[in-house]
């Protein structure tokens, strides 16, 4: 215990003695420091290492078939049905390594891997200068491949850049120097690699650029130089296509060699005072299949622009590469151009056919003939003219300030800078609406909408389309088609309009598939580049320019189309120079359409615009309408086309043609138009411009009695060409409809006594609109009451007489009454003879009794006793008798009632 404490007290007694050095605790943590680090480079070894195994484990075995030779793609199209190959074996002649000349091995050594025959397949000088470029400038930035290795990349690997290739190229390219000898890598290589316009390898490339066999024939230096610099980048140092970057390149392959002490200062000097097009011979068709040739050249064009896929890949590197081809169409497109009968052997066509809903190119079409470089449909920088118009005017206009179709616009002369903004008829309309400027393609209002739009947002709606305008191109012309595109871009653009304001990209590959399983997806994001509203509003629009505007031509029965023409014309300095007509040519003629299937734009021009024109008066410039119609008609069959749907957030309101307001009571109907709205910017205000018209004036109605009719008449207003409205009203009661008639008079036949009648006459114009109707009335006399008869001293007693059936049966018995004497029974009267008795004047009168008055008359006469006395005891008879049939009180005169007239007869 007490050696305890004693250990403790000296602890502190040396505590106190000696304070802790600040020299001694650093060295500590730099020693822990560096400890640490020693052990997490182990690790980080250790862990390298077992990644670099399973990266090794992973890595293909070395295959002798695809060492020798390049992996062909395979093009699939849209079903994933095969078409054809980008390259094959069967295209290649193979060298032996002893028969290429050496100046050409020595070449591609001198600028490929100067330390190839040195290296055991990496070399890691390079790589020590490739790592440091990629620290100092990014990975990627520089590449260390031997021809070793790029062989074993070519023939067994993907161009991706990722630790996991670079750990298996490195591997596999120490396995292949130990399995094979140098000479038989070099020959490898040259047989296998791209030159560029469909030459595979050294012995196919010499004989496409310079016309000479390999094996049989010398090349010289600058010859070889040439071919060594092409694999690098074949399509940039094409010499068909590039020739001054061809030369730069050739020269500094020349420098390598004489680097190298291939060649001396002198050849050197020799060789790179050539140019390489007084080198190369004529280009040729590319012996690959043709077929789909100018969609192929798409396909590459698409697959070279990315940084994950190269043109080895492409050509030689085993590739499947799913496109969007459809067969179909592309025969029908190219059937159609082929075919065309061009009226000028010079002029030339483009067109790109989409899926509208995709973007996906279905077909291109070209008339390159001679010029297999130029592609005409999808790189070809056009002024597009009036297709510009719902890009740059009226589309902005509608997405950002909500105009309605029949917006009201300034069509009036206009100058911008020392430009004269001119119509294509030269006439000024002073106010015309949206629709209408697009469909006859009036140039002063889509300038003006320009304006009011303002350069930005116009600029912005553009590139959301594919446009890509720079700040320099956004000038007021370019509403009338002043920059330059394609008929790649503008069928994407105008795809949009049809697919409900949502952008795809144009593109022609799905997909890629790389031999080892590696896919990459090449369909471009959908993008919203509009309202619905917007979308629908333009697409209504152009359906009007096809239905009856300037684009008629384009119109396909049953098949709802909207579309745009566009053309521009040659400058005053061309015209003047080459001694055109000043009227009726064409530079360029457009035509941009779409269905809700499929969308098109077309090009029509010549390969050398500045020596031709399209003649208008040859319909030259109709060309690009008469092939989007005969295209997309072929294409169309057996499908069922749906027409664009309305949204939500537009409705159709009528308004006046000329303010845009709505139409008021009084607005013709031929001057009222259905437009439509974006939903909450409809007009509020009546438009005011058109009043009531004058209608009837002086309308009168007279009856005449003879006739028992009534005869009206009126005067015209301002309108002699009216027609009027005849209404009726008896007695009060609601009006009904007599006549339309355009005379100034009509005659009602048969009114009716006692009635008041009114007369109500509209007259309506030829636009159907109605004016205040004038208003009459007519009343007509009832029919006057007959005055009553007196009676005789003898009727008078005769009234006294109780009535009884005694008259009746005397009227039985005596004269005719039998007939008659029941007044309303009516039988047949018999003959005189069987009337029992002769006649008399007592039966005379009972006969009248019963009878119709004059007719017992008659019969009374027929006695030759004393008339006279049988009309009146008749007359006397006649009252007994109605008294006992229809009265038990008696009536001493006939019924007055003016309507009844003959009531005596019921």
């Amino acid at each position: 215990m007490s050696d305890y404490q004693s250990r403790q007290e000296r602890r502190k007694s040396n505590s106190k003695k000696k304070p802790p050095s600040k020299k001694r605790g650093k060295s500590g943590l730099f020693k822990k420091i560096l400890l640490t680090l020693v052990i997490l480079f182990l690790v980080g070894i250790a862990a390298g290492g077992i990644t670099a195994i399973a990266y090794i484990n992973n890595a293909p075995e070395l295959d002798p078939d695809k060492l020798a030779n390049p992996q062909s793609s395979v093009i699939l199209d849209r079903n994933d049905e095969e078409v054809q190959t980008l390259a094959g074996t069967d295209a290649r002649e193979i060298a032996k390594f002893e028969e290429i000349p050496d100046v050409v091995k020595q070449a591609f050594v001198s600028v490929e891997d100067t330390r190839f025959y040195e290296h055991f397949g990496i070399d890691p000088k390079r790589i020590g200068g490739a790592v440091l470029a990629n620290i100092t400038q990014g990975f990627g930035a520089e590449g260390a491949s031997t021809i070793t290795q790029q062989v074993i990349k070519n023939s067994l690997l993907t161009s991706e850049k990722s630790l996991e290739r670079k750990v298996q190229e490195a591997y596999l390219s120490v396995k292949l120097e130990q399995e094979y000898s140098k000479d038989q890598i070099l020959e490898m290589y040259l047989n296998k690699i791209y030159f560029g316009n469909g030459a595979w390898g050294v012995v196919a490339a010499a004989d496409t650029y310079f016309g000479k066999n390999l094996i049989e024939e010398e090349l010289t230096a600058g010859e070889a130089a040439m071919l060594a610099g092409l694999p690098q980048r074949p399509s940039y140092y094409d010499p068909f296509e590039n020739p001054d970057a061809a030369t730069k390149r050739k020269n500094i392959v020349l420098s390598l060699m004489e680097k190298e002490g291939v060649i001396t200062a002198e050849e050197a000097d020799k060789f790179q005072a050539e140019k390489v097009e007084d080198m190369i011979v004529s280009k040729t068709e590319d012996t690959e299949s043709d077929q789909y040739k100018v969609f192929m050249d798409q396909v590459v064009k698409e697959l070279r622009e990315r940084d994950d896929i190269t043109e080895k890949d492409i050509y030689s590197g085993g590739l499947k590469i799913y496109t969007t081809l459809d067969t179909r169409a592309q025969d029908i497109t190219t059937e159609v151009v082929a075919n065309y009968p061009y009226s000028n052997e010079d002029m030339r066509s483009g067109l790109v056919l989409l899926d509208t809903k995709t973007g996906s190119i279905r077909a291109i079409g070209e008339t390159r003939k001679d010029e297999n470089v130029i592609t005409y449909a999808t790189t070809g920088g056009f002024q597009p003219g009036s297709t510009a118009k719902p890009i740059i005017a009226y589309g902005p206009a509608i997405e950002n300030m909500q105009w309605s179709t029949g917006r009201s616009l300034k069509d009036e002369p206009l100058k911008i800078g020392e430009a004269n903004i001119r119509n294509w008829d030269r006439n000024y309309r002073g106010q015309v609406s949206m629709r209408r400027a697009l469909e006859m393609s009036y140039n002063v209002p889509a300038v003006n909408t320009f304006l009011d739009v303002g350069e930005k947002p116009a600029q912005e709606f553009a590139n959301k389309l594919g446009m890509n305008l720079e700040d320099d191109q956004m000038v007021p012309t370019a509403a009338i088609g002043t920059f330059s595109t394609s008929p790649l871009q503008m069928s994407g653009a105008y795809a949009a309009f049809g697919n409900g304001g949502t952008y795809n990209e144009p593109h022609s590959v799905r997909k890629v598939v790389f031999p080892n399983g590696q896919e990459i997806n090449l369909e471009p994001e959908s993008a919203k580049a509009m309202n619905d509203y917007t979308a629908y509003m333009i697409s209504d629009m152009l359906k009007s320019v096809v239905d009856s505007g300037t684009g008629t031509d384009a119109k396909i029965p049953g098949l709802p189309v909207a579309g745009k023409t566009g053309t521009t014309n040659h400058d005053a300095a061309v015209i003047q120079e080459q001694g055109f007509p000043t009227s009726g040519i064409v530079k360029d003629a457009w035509f941009a359409g779409y269905t809700t299937e499929y969308s098109m734009a077309v090009w029509t021009g010549y390969n050398k615009p500045n020596a031709h024109y399209l003649d208008s008066s040859k319909g030259e410039d109709d060309t690009s309408k008469l092939l989007f119609k005969e295209i997309m008609s072929r294409v169309s069959e057996g499908i069922n086309t749906a027409d664009f749907q309305k949204p939500d957030s537009v409705i159709e309101v009528g308004v006046e043609k000329s303010t845009g307001l709505l139409p008021s009571d009084y607005t013709p109907k031929d001057k009222i138009v259905y437009e439509l709205f974006v939903k909450g910017n409809t007009p509020e205000k009546t438009s005011t411009k058109y009043q009531q018209p004058d209608g009837v004036t002086g309308l009168s109605g007279q009856y005449n009695a003879d006739s028992n009719s009534i005869a009206l008449s009126w005067k015209p207003g301002e309108d002699k060409k009216f027609t009027y409205k005849v209404e009726m009203s008896v007695n009060g009661g609601g009006y009904q409809s007599l006549t339309e008639t355009g005379d100034t008079s009509f005659t009602i036949e048969n009114v009716e006594k006692g009635s008041e009648y009114k007369f109500k006459v509209t007259a309506v114009t030829e636009a159907g609109v109605s004016t205040k109707p004038s208003e009459t009335t007519v009343s007509v006399p009832a029919e006057p009451e007959p005055e009553p008869e007196e009676d005789t001293e003898e009727e008078q007693e005769q009234e006294e007489e109780t009535p009884s059936e005694e008259g009746n049966e005397e009227g039985d018995t005596s004269g005719n009454g039998d007939q008659n004497g029941d007044g309303n029974q009516g039988e047949e009267e018999p003959p005189a003879e069987d009337n029992g008795g002769t006649p008399n004047e007592d039966g005379n009168n009972e006969g009248q009794n019963d009878g119709e008055g004059n007719t017992g008359a008659e019969n009374g006469n027929g006695n030759d006793s004393d008339a006279g006395s049988g009309n009146e005891n008749g007359n006397s008879g006649s009252n007994t008798g109605n008294d006992e049939t229809n009265s038990d009180t008696q009536s001493n005169a006939p019924a007055a009632d003016s309507t009844a007239p003959n009531n005596q007869n019921d």
